[in-house]
C-alpha cells in the first residue's frame, strides 16, 4: 500500500472514529494487513489517536504503539500472564541472534510488559533490527525465554505504522 494509501485509509478511519467517539470507548480501525501484522489506528474515549502496528498469535501479541509525538512503546502481551499491577522488571530482547537488548524497568501490568523506546540511536538500531528480523525472542534478565513473536511482514508493517504516524501529526490540531 502507498504512502497515501495508508495516510487516506487513516483519515477516513480517523474522521469515522472521531464520529462514533461520543460512545465514551476505544475504537480501531485497521489501516493497513501484511502476513500476521495489522496496523491501525485507535481513537480513545478521551478524543486523542494513536497508531499500532501488531504480530498476533492467538492470545499472545506484540505490539508497537505511537502517535504524533513520535515516540513508540512496545507492548508485550499473553492472556495467560498475571503480572500483577505498578511493578517494574528488567528483561531481555533479541531479535533473531543478534545480541539481547536490555529492557530496563519495563512496566508490568497485569497480563503486559510496556517499555518505551528511547528517542536516540539505539531505539533508531532496535527499530532497524525488527524490521529487518524474523523473529523476536523477550527473556527475563537471566536470560531465560519467556516468549518468542514471528517478525515476518515487519519492515512493511513498521513503515506503515511510520506512515500513520506521520498521516496523525500532518491532522494534528493542538487546540482540539
Amino acid at each position: 500500500m502507498t504512502k497515501l494509501k495508508v495516510a487516506g485509509h487513516l483519515l477516513i478511519g480517523a474522521a469515522v472514529l472521531a464520529a462514533g467517539s461520543a460512545a465514551a470507548e476505544t475504537q480501531s480501525e485497521v489501516v493497513y494487513s501484511h502476513k500476521a501484522w495489522q496496523v491501525q489506528v485507535v481513537a480513545f474515549d478521551d478524543g486523542s489517536l494513536t497508531c499500532l502496528a501488531e504480530v498476533s498469535d492467538g492470545g499472545r501479541s506484540f505490539t508497537m504503539w505511537s502517535g504524533a509525538d513520535e515516540l513508540v512503546q512496545l507492548q508485550f502481551y499473553d492472556e495467560s500472564w498475571d503480572l500483577g499491577e505498578d511493578q517494574t522488571a528488567d528483561l531481555k530482547v533479541e531479535v533473531d541472534s543478534r545480541g539481547p537488548w536490555s529492557l530496563t524497568e519495563a512496566e508490568l501490568h497485569k497480563q503486559s510488559v510496556f517499555f518505551d523506546i528511547p528517542d536516540s540511536d539505539d531505539g533508531v538500531a532496535f527499530m532497524a533490527e525488527v524490521m529487518g528480523g524474523n523473529r523476536l525472542y523477550l527473556s527475563n534478565d537471566d536470560g531465560e525465554p519467556v516468549s518468542d513473536y514471528s517478525l515476518a511482514g515487519s519492515s512493511a508493517s513498521v513503515s506503515a505504522l511510520i506512515e500513520c504516524v506521520e498521516a496523525l501529526k500532518a491532522d494534528s490540531n493542538p487546540f482540539k
